[in-house]
Formats: structure tokens, sequence, C-alpha cells
């Protein structure tokens, strides 16, 4: 594939595969998969604490309190990236990012920065 602006020298690499990453996250936002996983997370509806409203809450996998929709997110329980290896090619990314329900958990924002945290360090250690 040719790619003349990168070719051109606009685009470094990592802009080329830091605007392709982002583009394939956007795209999981309907997958799926990941409705099936927050859905098998969703405990009940009940008034959130925030607005008063009635909302789904769904537990978290790491602490299992409930949360409302917005304080969670959907996470791989198995690296996309695996921190030991990094980044191996296109085909791997993508199999790995558009992975079924069972390795997909949903954790709090919190919990989800930690493991986040704790992947970036064991990248920075290869």
């Amino acid at each position: 594939m040719k790619r003349s602006s990168f070719n051109d020298g606009e685009w470094t690499a990592a802009k080329f595969r830091s605007f392709v990453t982002g583009a394939l996250r956007t795209a999981t936002r309907r997958w799926p998969p990941k409705y099936a996983a927050l859905k098998e997370a969703s405990t009940t509806r009940k008034t959130n604490k925030k607005t008063g409203k009635l909302a789904m809450h769904y537990r978290c996998s790491a602490c299992s309190v409930e949360f409302v929709s917005g304080d969670v997110q959907i996470d791989h329980t198995s690296p996309v990236v695996e921190p030991s290896k990094g980044f191996i090619s296109w085909d791997v990314y993508v199999d790995r990012l558009f992975c079924e329900k069972d390795n997909l958990s949903v954790l709090c924002k919190p919990c989800h920065a930690e493991k986040t945290a704790a992947e970036k360090k064991l990248r920075k250690k290869k």
C-alpha cells in the first residue's frame, strides 16, 4: 500500500502507527463481544449517586464494586500488545484487539488505570 504523505516525510512511522492504532481502537466501540462482556457484568438498575437518576450498574471484575457505565471500561484480559514482546505485527494486533468475550473484562477506571500502569512498567523493563 502506498502512503505518499508517509513516504514524503510528513508522517513518521510512529505517527502512522499511532494513527492506525487509534482508528482500530475507535472501531472496537461497536465490537459485539464488548457489549456481551458489559451485559455479563451488569448487576441492577439503581440510583446513580452523582446524578440522582436510575442507571444500570456494572461490577468491576477486579475490586467487585458496582459502578455506572461511565465509570467502567472494557479491558483485554490478555493485553493487545504483550508487555514482554511489544508490537509484533498488525495481524497479531488486530486479532488480539478484536477478540471474543472470554478475553474481555469490565474494570472500574481506577482498577483499569492500575493494570495499565503495571503493563507499561513491564514494557519499560523490556
